[in-house]
């Protein structure tokens, strides 16, 4: 099974980038299942049905997302109601939506998606590595096919959850820093990893932000509202081969300008 993973999808550029490139990148790479990060696809912050819904019909399967999940309080009843929107599984259990689920590809296939928040310089939220495996208690009952979103700050906390998961899952692909690493490996027991599958948003940015007005912020300390920049996209995701068992087999870095 071939599964591709979009990085972090900021604003209209982001959205723009997908419906632009996911065709083409689909085409060649053929894959049977298209997870996204779409945290962010709302004006920067948040997301929207109406963004939600056109990042799906370029051709996203699941939609996953992070701590800025409830910035748009309109939405809430939304990702509740939208079985294909997963937020991270480590906030309490009675806010909206779902921390993890089984879908099936076109081909019949079950795939699990779990997402998480890291807790290291980010807000203090369940432990996800013990929310991790309260999921996988029910979801490898159903599929050994398994994606992890790991939405975290810190690079330590991201690499520990990849050898704690090493051989549980398929795939923990690290989202929220809005910078691709170069670190892509399949770990020893079949478990593919990066640190950050990057953005996909405003290329002459500061993670997606104009950039003067996040320089003034560090020259004067001041605040102000971040508005996403314009000009060239890029397009960030991971390729990654999974065998009916479960065990990564290839991951790969992928990265356009738009």
């Amino acid at each position: 099974m071939k599964i591709l993973f979009i990085g972090d999808i900021v604003g209209e550029p982001g959205r723009c980038a997908v419906a632009q490139m996911l065709p083409r990148i689909c085409e060649e790479y053929l894959p049977d299942f298209v997870v996204a990060n779409a945290e962010n696809a709302a004006g920067g912050v948040g997301i929207t049905k109406d963004t939600a819904s056109s990042i799906f019909a370029s051709g996203v399967n699941v939609i996953t997302l992070g701590n800025h999940a409830w910035s748009k309080k309109d939405s809430h009843t939304y990702i509740d109601q939208e079985q294909s929107i997963v937020r991270p599984a480590n906030y309490p259990s009675d806010v909206p939506g779902r921390g993890w689920a089984v879908y099936t590809t076109k081909g019949g296939q079950a795939v699990g998606v779990i997402n998480l928040c890291g807790r290291v310089f980010m807000d203090s939220l369940d432990n996800p590595f013990k929310s991790a495996d309260d999921a996988l208690k029910l979801l490898s009952l159903q599929t050994k096919v398994i994606i992890v979103d790991f939405h975290g700050e810190a690079t330590s906390e991201k690499v520990a959850f990849a050898w704690y998961m090493d051989g549980r899952v398929s795939a923990v692909i690290g989202t929220h820093t809005h910078v691709q690493t170069a670190d892509e490996r399949i770990l020893p027991n079949g478990t593919a990893y990066i640190t950050d599958a990057g953005m996909t948003g405003p290329r002459d940015s500061v993670i997606g932000v104009r950039k003067e007005l996040i320089i003034n912020k560090f020259l004067n300390h001041m605040p102000s509202r971040f508005e996403v920049a314009d000009g060239p996209s890029i397009f960030s995701a991971v390729a990654v081969d999974v065998e009916p068992g479960g065990h990564a087999t290839h991951i790969e870095r992928l990265q356009f300008v738009v």
